[in-house]
């Protein structure tokens, strides 16, 4: 198990943290790959403050030469910040402590990515009826940014795998259903003036009050009449404002104010309802009140991050692949949201399986148990001896 711990030691000493570049890891990972036979594509993007990141994908052929259909690992290389948050070590040097290796990412999915560099000599040596993919993304924690560009550039790469594994912290439990993420800004901008005229204003805080009551009330709706899936720890769509901002003083009526509201739905449920229901409110009820009261007032929505559900099949090859490789048989869906989602909504059948429990992916201590590194050797072990039989 030393070459799984050094690797994830490595892995996590690189400060992948989601505002900052990821291509020190990357190119790390993309040398350890040339040297096993597998040339990886690079699929890099520049942010607009100058920021570099990439995403990564590499295949080992079969043994006939295919490199369509087969096997993706999927996993993410960034991980949230540690600021603010009290850690008994260091949080980019990994600390074995009772079982347990402490460190950020261990768990979200650091852990996952370094059982996978343990085994690329036995992947790159063994005789695959199918190909085994590998895919990295960045900026998963900050909205699934980076897969979503990944996958958009399969087509133009001749990439066509059949299924996907995704190894976020599941406890080695094969869950084939989440919750989409849907998250968006609004932003009210309403007519500046002294709090004695207020006629003369428009004020931007009122409107978002009222729009926040309104969603209150939506997803009460949704708590009350669902739709429900009782496989899921809470079984209905859920939704709130979580942040607001607004305003320059006491005695001026604010001319903006802008709040951040999300809503996770149901693997089954479509979110596009859901949010033209939101617009119809906002430019149709709200905007039209605001320019009658001053032309220049207004609404802009933007969408900061959206990731679809997951919801694979029961008697999916890939699920009974999953199962096969002694990943753990659950009923049980998640209320988080991951990449298998999106790999899913792309023809690519998906479940997501990996080391360390999602309960302390983003706290102080982060850790995961050696115990859940073992095992998801021997998935992986097991994954690479059934791509080396013919699958019916």
């Amino acid at each position: 198990m030393n070459s799984s711990v050094d690797w994830l030691t490595r892995l996590v000493a690189f400060d992948t943290t989601s505002h900052r570049s990821n291509l020190e890891l990357i190119d790390c990972i993309a040398g350890e790959l040339r040297t096993h036979g597998a040339e990886p594509v690079l699929f890099p993007h520049e942010q607009e403050d100058g920021v570099r990141k990439a995403n990564l994908f590499a295949t080992f052929p079969a043994q006939d030469g295919r490199t369509e259909g087969g096997v993706v690992l999927s996993g993410h290389t960034d991980v949230v910040p540690v600021e603010g948050q009290d850690w008994d070590s260091d949080p980019f040097t990994v600390q074995e402590r009772d079982g347990r290796l402490y460190g950020r990412g261990t768990a979200d999915m650091k852990g996952f990515l370094a059982v996978i560099m343990s085994r690329l000599e036995a992947i790159g040596s063994a005789q695959l009826t199918e190909p085994l993919h590998l895919a990295l993304s960045y900026d998963e924690e900050v909205g699934l940014l980076g897969a979503e560009r990944m996958i958009g550039q399969f087509a133009e790469h001749g990439i066509q795998p059949a299924s996907c594994i995704v190894g976020e912290p599941s406890g080695m439990r094969v869950v084939r259903g989440h919750k989409s993420i849907n998250l968006f800004t609004v932003r009210f901008r309403g007519v500046a003036a002294h709090s004695s005229l207020t006629p003369q204003g428009v004020n931007a805080i009122h409107y978002a009050s009222r729009f926040i009551e309104y969603y209150r009330k939506l997803t009460a709706q949704w708590r009350q009449d669902g739709p429900f899936d009782n496989a899921y720890p809470v079984p209905f769509t859920t939704g709130g404002v979580n942040l607001i901002s607004g305003g320059i003083a006491g005695n001026t009526v604010p001319d903006a104010c802008e709040i951040e509201f999300e809503f996770r739905a149901l693997g089954t449920v479509d979110p596009t309802p859901v949010v033209e229901q939101v617009r119809a409110y906002l430019f149709e009820v709200l905007e039209p009140e605001m320019q009658a009261e001053q032309p220049a007032a207004g609404i802009e929505l933007v969408i900061k991050a959206q990731g679809p559900g997951l919801e694979t099949g029961a008697d999916a090859d890939v699920v009974e692949l999953a199962h096969a490789c002694g990943g753990h048989r659950t009923d049980e869906k998640v209320t988080y949201g991951t990449e298998a989602g999106q790999f899913h909504n792309a023809g690519i059948e998906s479940v997501v399986c990996g080391p360390g429990e999602i309960a302390v992916a983003h706290a102080a201590n982060e850790y995961v148990e050696l115990e859940q590194i073992e095992a998801c050797e021997a998935f992986l072990d097991a994954l690479i001896s059934q791509l080396g039989q013919a699958r019916a």
